[in-house]
């Protein structure tokens, strides 16, 4: 079973993200990744394996960025490897996405996305959600998901940036828990209370 982290405050979010991450390490996975809006742009940073081989790749001194989201992954979807670890990006690298659960309908999904011109880089049934709210984003990231969301079949919970909605984190939840957090110094969202 995946697990997933995302935060926004005023701490440097990857090590939040990581120690996350951590504390769900108990629901066991195949590979990690973390994701950082920096300036505009998205730093992630993606591993096969433990968490140990995440938290070596990562620069935290080059992460200073305030927001962000993890995941470890439990392959449903694809093999484990990087390019099936999350998180995933849309077609122009603007909307980032971790996700919890399965997207029962991904096939028929995936097909009409390539038809479009599309273009996927994994395997996993996740990489569709990114391109779906791709397509829906005018600027209301809230608005996007919820569309998005409307035609997808299945159990999901999830955290989604793009780089347009610099301030925000959309969450979204199907049959599958997220727990939203609040303190003094930022707000979490995570697939566990552990988090």
């Amino acid at each position: 079973m995946c697990g997933i982290v995302g935060y926004i405050g005023e701490q440097a979010s990857a090590p939040i993200l990581v120690q996350g991450l951590k504390r769900l390490e108990y629901r066991g996975y195949d590979s990690a990744g973390i994701v950082v809006l920096d300036n505009g742009d998205f730093l992630r940073v993606r591993r096969q394996g433990n968490l140990a081989n995440l938290h070596e790749a990562i620069d935290f001194s080059a992460l200073p960025a305030t927001m962000g989201s993890g995941h470890t992954r439990w392959a449903t979807h694809g093999g484990p490897s990087e390019a099936n670890a999350h998180p995933h990006y849309d077609c122009a690298g603007k909307i980032a996405i971790v996700h919890n659960g399965i997207i029962e309908n991904f096939h028929h999904l995936r097909a009409d996305l390539i038809e479009r011109g599309h273009e996927f880089l994994s395997e996993t049934d996740t990489e569709v959600l990114a391109h779906l709210i791709e397509e829906s984003y005018t600027g209301d990231l809230q608005a996007a998901v919820r569309d998005a969301m409307a035609v997808v079949d299945g159990s999901y919970a999830l955290a989604v940036l793009s780089t347009g909605s610099p301030r925000e984190i959309i969450g979204a939840r199907c049959n599958s828990p997220l727990i939203l957090g609040i303190d003094a110094d930022g707000f979490f969202v995570a697939s566990d209370i552990p988090a």
